[in-house]
């Protein structure tokens, strides 16, 4: 489970950061936790994804060695957030 604040990649929004964890309803008085997250390059969006049996991959965002290795990659040119996430990663400071 992710935490509140942490940035995360998401393959339908590209990094994200865990604004929140709320509880929706979900029929007959229950209710489920939901991440609340907000795109980094669009903080105008917010999208709410199920904890549990989300549809869309979610991940830890990655770490520079694995940046370094995405770049050759054939998947990076055909995924806009993918690209955007990797050059995130390796634009941020320290190691």
């Amino acid at each position: 489970m992710f935490q509140k604040k942490q940035q995360i990649y998401s393959e339908t929004q590209g990094v994200c950061i865990v604004d929140n964890i709320v509880q929706l309803p979900a029929g007959k008085g229950k209710t489920l936790p939901y991440y609340v997250l907000k795109p980094v390059f669009d903080a105008s969006k917010v999208s709410y994804i199920p904890v549990n049996n989300h549809q869309v991959v979610l991940r830890e965002l990655f770490t520079k060695d694995e940046a370094r290795e995405l770049l050759n990659s054939p998947e990076l040119k055909e995924n806009e957030n993918l690209k955007a996430a990797v050059e995130y990663v390796l634009q941020q400071k320290g190691d």
